[in-house]
């Protein structure tokens, strides 16, 4: 039985590259993509107007100050809502609530997937068909009309509610994902030295298996963020959040609610739409680039120069 175990030790040490040496190449293959860099640059953005919103927002986002539906000027940047309060100074403390809500909702549905797809995977046989069973249910159910029906009947419609309601709609795709590069490692010749070792299965998914996946589990966790921002977006939109939020989809009810664009204020409408776009486009965007660092065949094609 010593045979396996000095096999298996040479194969991973042949194979693995040094982690200070694969952190170096992902940084630089990284800063040299440009939707990494783009993505990247509008993530750092949201992130610091998250951050220093009491200090970017010129007015308290909730008091009724000002005469309403105001036209954007130099003390009004997006005018003023149906009630009085100021427009940009709303957008700007809205992003905390849309930045977290995706952060929070993809890192808990890329945990969900991580535990069904690769525990079914590794386990194999009963486990195996009863979680892939479980994810097939999820992904044949169409995810709108689950989200509402979800959304609708909780008794209180909070941020915990919508994260919760994205989570349990946006796991299953991933989990099939895991399950699939779960299956390939299943067998490779580290994992049998491991199991020669008499390591524990949880020692071996957490140390062996999921090393080894990383890229795979950055790509949900940024699939499922762009997933989120719509997800919240809409269900705020339609009523299914708390309207006392400030979000930009409790931003986009409000304005719909009040006939924005029929009261000649569309910036109300359009600020916030925007906001939603480019943060689902910088998560989106994140994602390609590390599809195209783990899979050398989806990077673009460079002309040599003459």
């Amino acid at each position: 039985m010593a045979v396996p175990i000095i096999a298996g030790q040479d194969v991973v040490e042949a194979l693995a590259e040094p982690r200070a040496g694969v952190l170096r190449h992902v940084v630089s293959s990284l800063a040299s993509n440009r939707k990494a860099v783009t993505g990247a640059a509008l993530l750092g953005v949201f992130t610091i107007v998250a951050i220093f919103a009491p200090l970017i927002a010129p007015y308290d986002p909730h008091a009724l100050l000002f005469d309403p539906i105001l036209h954007p000027s130099a003390q009004h940047l997006l005018g003023t809502t149906q009630n009085g309060q100021d427009t940009f100074s709303q957008l700007v403390w809205s992003t905390r609530e849309s930045l977290a809500l995706a952060v929070i909702a993809g890192v808990m549905a890329t945990t969900v997937s991580v535990l069904v797809g690769v525990t079914a995977a590794y386990l194999g046989g009963l486990w195996d068909h009863v979680l892939n069973l479980f994810t097939d249910v999820f992904l044949v159910i169409p995810t709108l009309p689950l989200m509402i029906v979800i959304a609708a009947y909780a008794s209180n419609r909070g941020v915990a509610v919508l994260i919760a309601v994205i989570v349990v709609t946006g796991w299953s795709y991933g989990a099939r994902q895991l399950r699939s590069q779960a299956l390939a490692l299943r067998n490779r010749e580290f994992l049998e030295a491991a199991r020669v070792r008499g390591e524990r299965s949880l020692y071996i998914i957490a140390f062996e298996v999921l090393p080894n996946m990383t890229s795979l589990i950055v790509a949900i966790f940024l699939g499922a963020a762009v997933y989120a921002v719509l997800a919240a977006a809409v269900l705020q939109f339609i009523g299914l959040g708390d309207s006392s939020d400030l979000s930009w989809g409790t931003m986009l009810y409000w304005a719909e609610h009040n006939g924005a664009l029929l009261a000649g204020s569309p910036q109300w409408v359009l600020a916030p739409g925007l906001c939603i776009a480019l943060l689902g486009g910088a998560f989106a965007l994140m994602n390609y680039a590390f599809d195209e660092i783990a899979n050398p065949a989806l990077r673009p094609v460079r002309k040599k120069a003459r």
